[in-house]
């Protein structure tokens, strides 16, 4: 990136987006810093930490020396990201809003908004790269393999990748840290946050009981013999071990029990016994909602793929892709295969894009 540019950093309040600004300021950039407010439902200080975030954020930005707004997109996130969350739950799938609230949000409403500040481009925290070869913008994998987070980007079109940055994408966490003490941030030492964005830490049982009714049913092997009950399928994930309170070893075995599947008419879950159970590997996945980087699917061939955020890639096969799907058929069978999960397809650095597993 050659010249000042007038850039908008998405400031979260995290020690990421605040070495962002801070790095593109000591460029010599002009930066301002937007902090989205994305949930105002039950904003209390419990379990919600958005407005300690937001003062997190400004006092970065003081001490940046940069202009900061905070902008509130509860109502685009709720009609664009939490409607499609709940509706995944009530269909008995595992959504991943993060991969939503980054397409429909921070590279969507808050692009738009930044836009309308006379923006040149927006920048994020994200620990990814952008490559640009020919007028074509490649998504790459950031160099901190252990923080990559192009998994959760590969929704973005090759219009959003045009306006976007990744300062962090070619630094590793640690130095992140280093850099952030060394600027006297008061984010330096700060947790980084985990889990859903807008549940924060609370129970996440707790919070979905108040949006979706609870329906306790029979916890049932393949064979159909009842081993126990579960208060509600939405609560539930393929793979799942904890919380699945089965007393005892019902075959002798010892083996603990898994999440398998789920019987959405007879409101039934399918457990297991054992972690590699044939029901829980699956060497091919169908996916639809396809998106991809380059805005045209790849053609059919060898490539990688990771079908949830914390595995490393795995040998695949993309076959022909018609109808709005495609198949991935992968070298071992994949453990744990979770619909609504997203499947994101690599040609090595290079982040493709993927689908919703159905």
């Amino acid at each position: 990136m050659t010249g000042k540019k007038r850039i908008v950093v998405g400031m979260s309040g995290g020690v990421d987006s605040s070495v962002t600004a801070w790095l593109l300021k000591q460029q010599g950039h002009e930066v301002i810093g937007v902090f989205m407010q994305n949930w105002e439902d039950d904003n209390d200080d419990q379990y919600c930490s958005i407005k300690q975030d937001a003062l997190d954020a400004l006092s970065v930005a003081d001490i940046v020396g940069i202009d900061m707004e905070i902008v509130n997109f509860a109502g685009e996130y709720k009609d664009r990201v939490f409607k499609y969350f709940l509706d995944e739950y009530s269909a008995g799938r595992t959504p991943n809003p993060d991969v939503l609230c980054n397409a429909e949000i921070k590279f969507k409403a808050f692009l738009d908004y930044a836009m309308s500040l006379g923006a040149d481009c927006i920048a994020t925290g994200h620990y990814a790269r952008k490559l640009e070869q020919g007028g074509v913008h490649y998504l790459m994998k950031g160099l901190d393999e252990t923080k990559d987070q192009s998994y959760f980007l590969y929704r973005l079109t090759q219009s959003q990748l045009s306006r976007a940055i990744f300062p962090l994408g070619d630094i590793r966490k640690s130095e992140v840290r280093r850099l952030a003490e060394e600027a006297k941030l008061p984010t330096a030492k700060k947790k980084d946050s985990t889990g859903i964005c807008f549940i924060g830490e609370r129970p996440f049982r707790e919070f979905l009981q108040r949006y979706l009714p609870t329906q306790p049913g029979e916890m049932v092997t393949p064979e159909g013999k009842v081993v126990g009950e579960h208060i509600g399928l939405m609560y539930y994930t393929l793979g799942q071990r904890k919380g699945l309170n089965i007393g005892g070893a019902k075959d002798g075995s010892g083996e603990p029990w898994f999440v398998a599947g789920k019987d959405l008419p007879a409101n039934r879950l399918v457990v297991v016994q054992g972690h590699d159970h044939p029901l829980l590997l699956k060497p091919v996945l169908e996916m639809s909602q396809l998106s991809w980087t380059l805005d045209a699917a790849p053609a059919p061939g060898a490539y990688s793929a990771k079908n949830r955020y914390r595995m490393p890639d795995a040998p695949c096969t993309l076959s022909a892709v018609a109808d709005g799907r495609a198949t991935l058929t992968f070298a071992e069978p994949q453990w744990a295969v979770t619909p609504g999960q997203s499947a994101v397809l690599y040609d090595g650095d290079i982040c493709l894009g993927g689908g919703i597993i159905l």
